[in-house]
């Protein structure tokens, strides 16, 4: 009697004696790059799917994210407040709570006694509405960004691409990778939507314009 590993091994091997032969070469990867909009309507194309995500949405010049980003948690009642080790502390200027600035020394639970957190980011898709952190000193760790129940992200606009190719082209591979499309959002048997339960409830997005 065939057991259940000799089956899969099995079709293993037939799949290994169709695929060509490993020779080295370079797999091509026929992408489509080098999509571009002018800046206002990257702007909208961003926004309205952010906005379709439930994501709630900031934009401002530059040197009024501290103030923005005060209103903002000011709105959601937010007064202790998380943060990476590199967020620029001007960021935080405006907010009249506590920061408290994050380490891989505090346990992921403990994050949950936060209010919300700020962090930056590391690129952005208006084709789908996504950002991605990639851990730098200014985004910190992923725990960060996924148990306090509100997240505040700064995004450049300069730094949001068209489509996901160009996005993912500013990204180091070797940099762990989190993407955000909207607040942390599911649904039970019945696709009754449930927000908050694998990551943040609110996401609001602070897009600096002249960045």
């Amino acid at each position: 009697m065939t057991t259940a590993r000799e089956t899969v091994l099995g079709r293993i091997r037939d799949a290994l004696a169709l695929a060509p032969a490993a020779d080295g070469a370079p797999v091509p990867r026929a992408y489509r790059t080098g999509r571009t909009l002018p800046d206002d309507e990257r702007l909208a194309l961003f926004t309205d799917r952010l906005v379709d995500y439930k994501a709630q949405v900031h934009p401002c010049t530059a040197d009024r994210t501290a103030e923005v980003i005060a209103e903002v948690l000011r709105e959601k009642g937010a007064e202790r407040i998380g943060v990476p080790a590199g967020l620029d502390p001007r960021w935080l200027s405006a907010h009249d709570g506590e920061v408290q600035q994050d380490s891989a020394d505090i346990p992921a639970p403990h994050l949950d006694a936060l209010d919300g957190v700020v962090t930056a980011s590391a690129a952005g898709c208006a084709e789908t509405g996504t950002i991605f952190l990639d851990g730098s000193p200014d985004q910190g760790r992923r725990a960060l960004s996924l148990v306090p129940d509100l997240h505040v992200c700064v995004v450049d606009l300069s730094s949001v691409e068209v489509g996901v190719p160009e996005a993912v082209a500013r990204l180091v591979p070797e940099r762990p990778t989190t993407l955000i499309s909207g607040p942390s959002a599911t649904s039970d048997i019945e696709l009754e939507r449930v927000e908050g339960v694998h990551g943040p409830r609110t996401l609001a997005v602070v897009i600096r314009t002249d960045v």
